[in-house]
C-alpha cells in the first residue's frame, strides 16, 4: 500500500496597503500628469526614480526636480519572447534610461527593433492612454524623434509648465 500523502491548502496573499511616502507619492502623482520627478541628494546627484532616503547619509530627501521628457540608454538587454504582463507582447529591448536632468537610470521597456537599439541612442516616453499614478503610466519608451543633446527635453511636450 502507498504511503498516505499528506497536504494542506496554502493560499498567497499580501493583507496589507502600503503607503507610498511623500516622495514616492509625489513621484506616481507626477506620472499620471506626465510628469517624472527625481530627487535631489547630498552630493547634488538626481536620483530617479526618487529614493526616499539619501544613499549617501540616509537622510530624508525632500527636494524634487521634474526632469525631461527624453533620455539617454545607458545599458539594455534584448527580449525576444516577452511573457504575460510584461510591458509589450512584441520583442522589445529592457532599457536603463537616464532621464535628462537625472544622474541615474529608471528601467523600462524600449519599444524598437532590436537592429535599432544601442547604448547611447536617445529615446522618449510614450505615455499610457490611461494614467493611475503608477509606473506603467509610462507605457514604455520609443526612439526620440530628431533626438536633441540632453537637456534639450526639460519643457518637452507634456512636460508640467
Amino acid at each position: 500500500m502507498p504511503p498516505e500523502v499528506l497536504s494542506a491548502p496554502l493560499i498567497v496573499e499580501f493583507p496589507f496597503t502600503r503607503s507610498t511616502g511623500p516622495v514616492l507619492g509625489a513621484f506616481l502623482t507626477g506620472l499620471r500628469e506626465r510628469v517624472v520627478l527625481g530627487a535631489r541628494g547630498s552630493d547634488g546627484r538626481v536620483l530617479c526614480p526618487p529614493a526616499e532616503y539619501d544613499p549617501v547619509t540616509a537622510e530624508e530627501l525632500t527636494e524634487l526636480v521634474p526632469l525631461g521628457q527624453l533620455g539617454t540608454v545607458t545599458t539594455w538587454a534584448w527580449n525576444e519572447r516577452p511573457r504575460p504582463y510584461q510591458p509589450l507582447d512584441t520583442p522589445f529591448a529592457w532599457v536603463l534610461v537616464r532621464l535628462d536632468g537625472a544622474d541615474t537610470a529608471l528601467l523600462h521597456a524600449l519599444d524598437a527593433p532590436r537592429h535599432a537599439v544601442r547604448t547611447g541612442m536617445r529615446v522618449a516616453i510614450r505615455w499610457a492612454d490611461e494614467r493611475s499614478g503608477a509606473i506603467t503610466d509610462i507605457a514604455c519608451f520609443e526612439p526620440a524623434p530628431n533626438a536633441g543633446a540632453p537637456g534639450d527635453s526639460h519643457r518637452a511636450e507634456g512636460s508640467a509648465a
